[in-house]
């Protein structure tokens, strides 16, 4: 996979990152620290400018949200009420629960998404529920671009560091990553296991 990436990325060029980067967004099978550890290397062989990699993959990021955000605003929040009553038992929420956390998303919405942008396993999911509660269009895309901005910055900047040592990279940051998934996935085993309705 890192071999298919370096090559799309080297016959691509910034395009290639903008739709890596993209589709990592919409349907993530290439992790973005990948992607940008990749070309924070090519940065630092010559291949690119920092500040055009970090425009063009930040704008690849809000392309790729912004499909999630768009299907949630078709859905709207209300639609979910029959699957959220015969399913609440493995989401762990009831409706009222589902309406307590509409009303949280539409007063702190655009820091829920700014913040989430740096969460490898929700980045993409929270845009979702961002256009369910029908989130202002023009606060969903500066706040999702601000948290990718900086994002993509530090990834790419780690690239840059740690030169072609890709590996180096990846011993760092993939382990972090596969530690969150891990703890959010128990976290969950554990609230399904004890949840109970409200009454």
């Amino acid at each position: 996979m890192t071999q298919f990436i370096v090559n799309l990325i080297a016959w691509g060029g910034y395009l290639g990152i903008f739709l890596l980067v993209a589709l990592e967004n919409i349907a993530p099978p290439i992790p973005s620290e990948v992607i940008m550890g990749l070309g924070g290397i090519a940065v630092a062989q010559g291949h690119f400018a920092f500040v055009p990699l970090v425009l063009v993959a930040t704008a690849g990021s809000v392309a790729g949200n912004y499909v999630w955000y768009s299907i949630g605003r078709r859905i709207g929040y209300e639609r979910l009420r029959p699957f959220v009553e015969r399913q609440g038992r493995w989401l762990t929420m009831t409706w009222s629960d589902v309406e307590r956390l509409h009303d949280f998303f539409v007063k702190h919405g655009q820091w829920v998404v700014f913040v989430f942008r740096f969460m490898p396993a929700f980045r993409t999911i929270i845009s979702l529920p961002a256009g369910m509660t029908w989130m202002p269009r023009w606060k969903f895309l500066v706040w999702t671009a601000a948290g990718s901005a900086i994002w993509n910055s530090v990834l790419a900047g780690a690239g840059m560091v740690l030169g072609t040592r890709f590996r180096e990279l990846d011993r760092y940051i993939g382990p972090v990553s596969v530690a969150i998934v891990v703890v959010i996935v128990v976290a969950y085993l554990w609230r399904v296991a004890t949840w109970k309705p409200n009454a």
